[in-house]
């Protein structure tokens, strides 16, 4: 069963009612995936490390004993009630094994003695596991995209709030900014915060912000979206390849890349319309608002480019972004070459 966002809150939060017996989290945003993991884990199980009540099987424990998923599916928890078996790092070989069993234990009329919960990765629709997943009513889908810096803004408000923690609209706007896309590091850089400010009992700024979560990888994205957009191919490869190497999601990338054209064409099209003000009142009017590093970049970038090409390049991201999930292709290489052409444009 394909899992609607809508649905995901209301999925987790509830108790298991026995509809799925196995759970597919993927996508992108590897953080979302081991949060909502762990988050519908502990419904099942009050401790995931019990090794009476939780098994942990990984690709490679799976690849040298296949036997081994069966065993742990089909024995009885000791203590009572169900076990859960999570499932790491596995490709779509694991979806003729997890067939196997869905299709077994669907004809049994008892309940299965465990609930199985697999931690999937950048699942396109055609692979095997999620397809599985997805078409099975006795197993479910639960994608996670990059979030945009308006949720990221909203998840980031409701961690401060859980840690009695005030914070300024501008370290939100800094923290959202430079941490879209990743939501486990976003919670991680929130403790970090926390502890930063200790005993203080005033607001995080953005000097709080910026001294205790620096800028690391996002600025990393910065510089690329910039150097790309402001004509700096030679710039533009140096963030990609240091993106890269810091195990950036290329979709990550893309995705930003997306988002800073729809921003872009947004500014645009209301300038070219005559009627919604002047260009910094439209640029002061986004939401999230734009950076003040790079406001001014951003600024240039409006009167380079017009809303035809805008939309046109926006498609072609789009349609990069399917390539890259085609076989045969390489991702890191199909978008450096677009980068370097955009960037060189």
């Amino acid at each position: 069963m394909k899992i609607a966002p809508r649905q995901v809150d209301s999925l987790l939060k509830s108790p298991h009612d026995g509809t799925y017996r196995a759970i597919l989290i993927y996508g992108p945003d590897q953080g979302l995936v081991r949060e909502r993991a762990m988050t519908y884990a502990l419904k099942i199980v009050s401790d995931i490390n019990d090794p009476f009540n939780a098994a942990h099987l990984n690709g490679d424990i799976l690849s040298q004993d296949p036997a081994r998923f069966f065993d742990e599916v089909e024995a009885q928890s000791l203590m009572g009630g169900q076990r859960l078996v999570r499932i790491t790092n596995v490709d779509n070989k694991f979806g003729a094994i997890l067939k196997d069993w869905l299709k077994s234990s669907a004809a049994s009329s008892a309940p299965s003695p465990a609930i199985v919960v697999i931690e999937g990765g950048d699942l396109r629709p055609r692979d095997a596991l999620r397809k599985i997943c997805e078409d099975d009513p006795h197993a479910a889908a639960i994608a996670c995209y990059i979030q945009d810096e308006r949720d990221m803004a909203t998840f980031l408000k409701s961690i401060f709030a859980d840690y009695n923690r005030a914070i300024a609209p501008d370290a939100i706007e800094f923290l959202a900014y430079n941490l879209k896309g990743d939501r486990g590091r976003a919670r991680s850089e929130a403790e970090k915060l926390d502890l930063y400010k200790g005993t203080d009992p005033g607001p995080i700024t953005l000097g709080d912000a910026m001294a205790a979560c620096g800028e690391g990888r996002a600025e990393s994205m910065d510089d690329l979206i910039y150097a790309v957009f402001g004509r700096n191919p030679h710039k533009a490869v140096i963030s990609y390849s240091r993106l890269i190497d810091e195990d950036t999601e290329i979709i990550a990338i893309l995705r930003s890349l997306q988002n800073h054209v729809k921003r872009l064409l947004d500014v645009r099209t209301k300038l070219d319309e005559n009627h919604h003000g002047t260009l910094d009142s439209i640029i002061d009017s986004l939401h999230p608002p734009i950076f003040f590093k790079v406001k001014e970049s951003f600024r240039a970038q409006i009167g380079r480019y017009n809303a035809p090409f805008l939309r046109r390049l926006l498609m072609r991201l789009n349609e990069l972004e399917a390539d890259t999930k085609k076989s045969g292709t390489t991702p890191e290489t199909l978008v450096a070459d677009a980068i370097l052409k955009l960037a060189s444009f």
